[in-house]
């Protein structure tokens, strides 16, 4: 695939969305922070701290994962990569999965990034140890739903997993439900709403069939002893102040656990490990400073990349990431 865009993004608190196939390499690589030149071999940057984060998801889900890591690292710089051509990936078969999130790896290697985060429970949970067997030198994060910490909270031994098929059926969660849950006695109650993605991916209307099937069963678990929930998918912490707030409203013994902030304090444990954590922006000199990053900004612009372009990311996107973050976009054609 060949990145197109046509102009470059305002990099301060601006959502610009840039979908034209004529791009020229020069344009793009002036929309890299720290003039990091991207041509057909990848952006060439410094191998150690200025090297950026990389997230990939099937969608903007994984967005959810971002958020956590800019408020523990916010002197980072990121690279999203949304397969919104292929969302979702929870209803494909295993090897699907594999070949696309190889694919999504590959790409974001090519852009110099010192470490990866599968933002996405069912690209992890098929495809999680395949790419670290194929990038072994390249620091590969994945997601697993949070069940440890909700066994280990549960009063009632007796917790629910909402995920995607793939997420439910894969190895890494079912590993916790046999190491963890099942010898602490604890039962695990797996959920399944083909609807749930969509609906974050439409803006969550709380009018929608969606959201009252979500409030009845938020009825039915509490009715079950449940009394931990865990956000199985990254999409679906962008719900957690809906199911929190219908939750109180219903007056029912529930906490929501999602595995974002775990995420981030791993991906801080490997850079401080590997010597990669970037530089206090403090510290940068002023050539650095000059490409738009000041001590003023609340943190590095998110560089976004979309596989397919779709209109309803342009509000979609400052919604669920808020007003603070600064937003470069750049789609591709189809192929």
């Amino acid at each position: 695939m060949k990145v197109a865009a046509s102009a470059v993004a305002n990099t301060v608190n601006t959502y610009s969305i840039i979908s034209d196939k004529n791009i020229s390499e020069e344009a793009m690589a002036n929309s890299v922070i720290n003039s990091q030149k991207i041509n057909n071999k990848g952006i060439k940057v410094d191998p150690n701290r200025s090297a950026p984060i990389g997230l990939f998801d099937s969608g903007i889900g994984g967005l959810s994962v971002y958020l956590h890591l800019a408020q523990q690292l916010p002197n980072e710089r990121y690279i999203y990569y949304a397969d919104t051509l292929h969302v979702p990936y929870g209803n494909r078969d295993s090897d699907d999965i594999k070949t696309l999130t190889l694919t999504a790896i590959e790409w974001l290697y090519q852009q110099g990034c010192k470490l990866i985060v599968i933002a996405c429970n069912s690209a992890s949970a098929h495809a999680l140890e395949t790419a670290r067997q194929y990038y072994p030198q390249l620091p590969i994060v994945g997601l697993v739903p949070a069940l440890k910490p909700a066994v280990l909270a549960s009063k009632n031994r007796h917790v629910a997993v909402l995920a995607t098929k793939a997420t439910l059926n894969g190895t890494l969660l079912n590993d916790v439900i046999v190491n963890v849950a099942s010898p602490s006695s604890t039962k695990v109650t797996k959920y399944f709403d083909p609807q749930l993605v969509p609906w974050v991916e439409s803006g969550m209307p709380e009018n929608s069939e969606t959201a009252q099937n979500l409030r009845q069963q938020l009825q039915v678990f509490a009715k079950d002893g449940i009394d931990q929930l865990v956000l199985g998918c990254t999409h679906y912490p962008f719900f957690k102040n809906f199911v929190t707030q219908e939750i109180k409203a219903q007056k029912l013994s529930m906490q929501v656990v999602d595995s974002g902030q775990a995420i981030a304090e791993r991906v801080k444990q490997l850079l401080i490990s590997n010597h990669l954590s970037a530089m206090p922006l403090s510290s940068l000199d002023k050539n650095v400073l000059a490409t738009g990053f000041t001590s003023k900004n609340a943190r590095p612009p998110l560089v976004f990349y979309a596989t397919k372009y779709d209109t309803s990311l342009d509000m979609l996107l400052p919604r669920l990431l808020g007003k603070q973050t600064s937003l470069q976009y750049y789609a591709y054609p189809e192929c």
